[in-house]
């Protein structure tokens, strides 16, 4: 036990996140957004977001130690895996960067110093992925490291370099673009799930400041003759994992949660037209037929559709003197106008049911106007959800009615 809490890379193991848990994440995030890129293939900012989570899932496809040994077999060539990987990586960070410059600023009115920025990520970032595979072309590394090469070769001239270099340029990148996220998080008039979208990306690319801090830390400790592999092979591993998750969530969630929440106000408005749905079912005898394909937006239109034609059927027996009693009626027990007139509306439309079931031929005393009901089937479907404030205006409305005398 004692061993086991002395050592960090014991411990670490134990929580070590498969390379391929961000990979399946970062495909999702894909396929998400996948139908809103093919439908609006030509902006540029959303075949960006396809590209970045495509380049995002190869970093860790190739990062993973079955595919590192895979790509050095059937190349032939040993570790060089690393320098694909360094590469990917070294893209994805520029691609991070462009993406957020042109997010930010927009690519309809873009600046002049946003133009040059980007032009310098571009050239920046393409030299570093070449300098990469020079440096590897000129280092001796002819015994393969799956998970620790950053560490083995700490010592030797031109690997040295290039873990430096690809460390360097993936810090850099972090760092600036944790810059703008945070200080675009800041802004006022986001949409909410934007903001929630870009704190989780913000974590994220901060996540990774730890991973190079891990990376170089182990690297330097090599220089001094210590040995702090595990803080390369153990703590950085997991925490690029949830730094990838943390990203990919930053990216879905503003496109997902805007689809639930959608998905939420169709499914709620459905729900809260039951109470109407029911009682027009009553007296139109047999309700929506059920479709098992149909849409959420398709069931909504359909249940409003037939509250609506099953209503304009009740238009004759609509009795407009007992809908102005009852709105009064209703204002006089305390009722906010709204309220009252949804009441008035639900007590008018009970009265017609009643009416129609009495005289089918009609005969209500007012004219065959239900613009209003039609209108406000929402709030008429709510306001049948109680029961007991209806049946107080329908007495209050009724009331006035018995003291008045009849005259021949």
């Amino acid at each position: 036990m004692t061993g086991l809490a002395l050592d960090p890379s014991g411990l670490l193991g134990e929580v070590y996140i498969s390379f391929w848990i961000p990979t399946v994440v970062l495909t999702a995030a894909l396929a998400i957004k996948l139908p809103t890129i093919i439908r609006l293939w030509r902006d540029p900012l959303l075949r960006a977001v396809g590209g970045l989570l495509l380049l995002a899932c190869f970093v860790f496809v190739f990062a993973a130690p079955a595919t590192i040994a895979w790509v050095n077999r059937v190349t032939g060539v040993p570790n060089i895996a690393a320098p694909l990987v360094y590469s990917l990586l070294t893209a994805f960070c520029g691609s991070c960067l462009l993406l957020i410059i042109a997010w930010r600023n927009g690519l309809s009115d873009r600046s002049a110093e946003a133009r040059r920025a980007m032009r310098l990520v571009i050239c920046a970032y393409s030299g570093v992925i070449v300098a990469l595979w020079v440096l590897f072309a000129l280092a001796d590394a002819p015994v393969e490291r799956v998970r620790d090469l950053d560490t083995y070769y700490a010592n030797t001239p031109f690997m040295r370099e290039e873990t430096l270099l690809y460390l360097l340029a993936h810090c850099t990148a972090v760092l600036i673009t944790s810059r703008l996220i945070w200080n675009w998080v800041r802004t006022d008039g986001l949409d909410a799930w934007l903001r929630w979208g870009l704190v989780c990306l913000g974590v994220g690319y901060a996540l990774n400041l730890i991973f190079d801090a891990a990376k170089l830390t182990a690297v330097a400790a090599r220089w001094t003759g210590n040995d702090l592999d595990w803080l390369s092979t153990d703590l950085a591993p997991p925490v690029a994992c949830l730094s990838a998750i943390l990203i990919a969530v930053g990216f879905i969630l503003p496109h997902a949660g805007q689809y639930l929440h959608d998905r939420w106000r169709v499914r709620l408005a459905h729900h809260r037209l039951r109470p109407l749905y029911l009682l027009m079912r009553s007296v139109n005898g047999s309700g929506v037929r059920f479709v098992l394909r149909a849409t959420p937006e398709l069931r909504l239109i359909r249940r409003e559709t037939f509250i609506r034609d099953v209503l304009l059927s009740l238009a004759r027996h609509i009795d407009e003197d007992l809908r102005g009693r009852s709105f009064a009626a209703a204002l006089a027990l305390g009722f906010a106008p709204v309220r009252a007139k949804a009441l008035a509306s639900a007590v008018t439309i009970q009265d017609a049911i009643d009416r129609k079931s009495r005289a089918p031929d009609g005969g209500g005393s007012g004219g065959p106007d239900t613009t209003d009901l039609l209108q406000e089937i929402g709030a008429v479907s709510r306001a049948l959800r109680h029961p007991t404030d209806i049946q107080a205006v329908r007495a209050r409305a009724a009331a006035p009615a018995e003291n008045v005398p009849v005259h021949d």
